[in-house]
């Protein structure tokens, strides 16, 4: 989602951007990856700008990314091939505090090659640079504060200023979702007029976007239920009845989870099995809950629900990777690459190994 709407920041005030990062409000216009010849690594995240003797790639980032170095070799490199007479400026913006190294890298190295690019840590800038300027006001209340709500405060009060009533309600939507990153939602609502903010291209993509997700959480839902009766069917077959509390602990279980007690219950002899499941379960989130708290603070709901929603297996992995973490932006892209991901495919995998599976009076989930 930030992704998105810096992207949308640039390529719809390239002048501001032009002035602040290249010293002149030069007219600069889209360049599409599909330019280069060679896919893109990430081309969501891909902002390509040019003028008739520069080009401007400029990359956002919410958390470090240790692979950010050769990328800007990779793209210099794509770029020289199709335009070997034009300048480039490559330029990192680094969203988020942290103390990472790979957020003070600005040189990509191996033997025989030395490639240099810039780096923008938008907390060390001086807010004042983005109060002038109407396509940077929504970066403002990342930079150098400590009273982010008073800046945004003065980011609201230039944003009445604007005429234009789309470029005002585009503005104001693009900073209450940047700001998101360091404030509370009801606190930027309560400063940013919501009904100026649903006025606006870049709400309405996101609320698009929104809506795409729901769809897809309702997928999951199922996907969740197909596999939970038939883990019910299962235990059903091999240790018999489960008592109601055993059941109702089966029921609450995610995704992840249920295809977990999926491997493990071939192994499982009578209900004590079970139990013994669930409870190493519950000691292994504890156990995480507790190691990540320590290390990176009080965790945000959001992260708390999606940690409670790992597997035992993947609690493990999750205590293996903490020790390289130094935030909880960290833990959100760990998270994401655990995305849930079940499909039939994945469903077949455990009738293979129980063939004949019908259903037993009584199975039917209430």
């Amino acid at each position: 989602m930030f992704d998105t709407v810096c992207k949308f920041l640039v390529e719809t005030f390239s002048a501001d951007f032009a002035a602040w990062l290249l010293g002149a409000p030069i007219p600069l216009t889209e360049l599409s990856p599909a330019e280069l010849s060679l896919e893109p690594i990430r081309a969501d995240a891909l902002i390509l700008l040019q003028s008739p003797d520069t080009i401007l790639h400029l990359e956002f980032q919410s958390r470090p990314d240790p692979t950010m170095a050769f990328r800007m070799i990779d793209y210099r490199l794509r770029v020289y091939r199709r335009f070997p007479h034009k300048a480039m400026r490559q330029v990192v913006i680094y969203l988020m505090p942290s103390q990472s190294e790979a957020v003070y890298q600005t040189t990509f190295e191996v033997p025989g090659t030395h490639h240099e690019f810039e780096v923008v840590r938008l907390w060390e800038q001086p807010a004042a640079l983005f109060l002038n300027q109407p396509g940077l006001l929504p970066l403002a209340p990342l930079t150098q504060t400590d009273d982010p709500a008073q800046l945004l405060r003065q980011v609201a009060t230039e944003i009445d200023t604007i005429t234009d009533r789309r470029t005002q309600s585009n503005v104001a939507a693009s900073a209450a979702i940047l700001a998101g990153l360091v404030l509370d939602k009801d606190l930027i609502q309560q400063i940013l007029r919501r009904e100026l903010m649903q006025e606006s291209v870049i709400y309405q993509d996101i609320k698009a976007e929104g809506w795409q997700e729901g769809l897809q959480e309702g997928r999951q839902e199922g996907r969740r239920q197909e596999a939970l009766a038939l883990v019910l069917r299962l235990l059903s077959r091999r240790v018999g009845a489960l008592p109601g509390a055993t059941r109702s602990a089966v029921v609450t279980l995610s995704l992840a989870q249920i295809e977990s007690l999926g491997e493990a219950l071939l192994e499982f002899t009578n209900c004590s099995d079970v139990q013994t499941w669930l409870m190493q379960q519950q000691q292994q989130l504890a156990a995480a809950v507790e190691q990540l708290t320590t290390q990176l603070g009080v965790l945000s709901p959001r992260a708390a629900t999606a940690v409670q929603a790992l597997s035992i297996e993947q609690l493990t992995k999750l205590q293996e990777a903490l020790a390289d973490w130094t935030n909880e932006p960290d833990l959100a892209a760990w998270l994401n690459t655990q995305a849930e991901t079940a499909n039939e495919e994945q469903l077949a995998q455990i009738l293979a190994r129980v063939p004949d599976v019908e259903p037993l009076p009584g199975d039917e989930l209430l």
